[in-house]
């Protein structure tokens, strides 16, 4: 290769990483800015996460004396179901990319008396901690959202140790999830632009089974199990459910933000009468489902 051809290549390779790096920040202060929305519905979120966090602590058995680490934490809500279970002499450490939502995670600890938990900012993608660090890792619905998947499952391997477990979870397939696609469709439909945007990680980046399961095992864990779990959407009414999926759904916030008025407006009334299918007599029931994966360090 000439001289040309290799200072070319260096310089295409360098922008690649300024513009992969630049992502990563604007998502890192896009899940900042609704962090005050993950505060307002954490209960929410952990009620309809909970058969989600129960199959990924039965999958990841956590234990007295064991180390666990939750990423991508959010409000904490895995994390703080596994810390009764690691107790006595195990300890928890719920982490998030961005400090608003390990804030809330801490207050969320300190509220339940739990005094073996703890908080750190780390980047899925880039973890801080040692090698063989921690028993069991946590991810519910973080996976799918950052740009490298792969590489984030192999930090994830290296801050197992040997024998260590990790159960994580991500949305299934987009057609099965019409509680959020609704939202999407109409946003597409009002500006006549894909949403999310292209090269934005969306929350159905990993909606296929297979490619999750490639993904662990290509990163060298073992056992891997992959399971599809119903998660319906239940509101007591269409404005609640656009409230809270417009509050938590990251990028779908900050997008509706910029709107003008006018538009925004135009989006909602498009989205409520698509998902209104789904009303009942006792409020909205709307179909979901997730994917389970674990797997272990060997």
């Amino acid at each position: 290769m000439e001289a040309g051809s290799i200072v070319r290549k260096a310089d295409e390779t360098e922008h690649g990483r300024q513009g992969e790096d630049e992502l990563r920040a604007q998502l890192h202060r896009m899940w900042g800015s609704v962090a005050g929305g993950w505060a307002e519905h954490a209960a929410y979120a952990d009620a309809r996460g909970a058969t989600m966090t129960d199959t990924m602590l039965e999958l990841s058995m956590p234990g007295p004396g064991e180390r666990v680490l939750e990423l991508a934490c959010g409000a904490g809500g895995a994390g703080l179901a596994a810390a009764e279970r690691v107790a006595p002499g195990g300890e928890v450490v719920l982490t998030d990319v961005v400090a608003e939502m390990t804030a809330i995670a801490a207050a969320r600890a300190d509220a339940l008396g739990l005094r073996n938990v703890s908080t750190r900012e780390l980047d899925l993608e880039r973890i801080d901690e040692p090698d063989g660090s921690y028993d069991v890792v946590l991810c519910r619905e973080g996976l799918m959202l950052v740009p490298d998947p792969a590489r984030a499952v192999r930090e994830i391997r290296r801050v197992l140790r040997p024998g260590g477990r990790v159960a994580l979870t991500v949305w299934g397939p987009r057609e099965r999830n019409p509680w959020l696609v609704v939202v999407f469709d109409s946003v597409t439909a009002e500006l006549g632009v894909p949403t999310p945007p292209p090269g934005i990680p969306g929350p159905f980046s990993l909606e296929d089974a297979d490619r999750l399961a490639g993904l662990l095992s290509d990163a060298g864990l073992a056992d891997v199990v992959v399971r599809a779990l119903p998660t319906p959407y239940r509101a007591a009414s269409v404005d609640e459910w656009w409230t809270r999926t417009c509050a938590l759904a990251g990028p779908l916030a900050q997008r509706l933000a910029a709107l003008p008025d006018h538009a925004r407006n135009a989006v909602r009334i498009r989205a409520c009468e698509a998902i209104s299918v789904y009303e009942t007599p006792t409020g909205l029931e709307i179909p979901g489902l997730s994917l389970v994966a674990a797997a272990v360090r060997v």
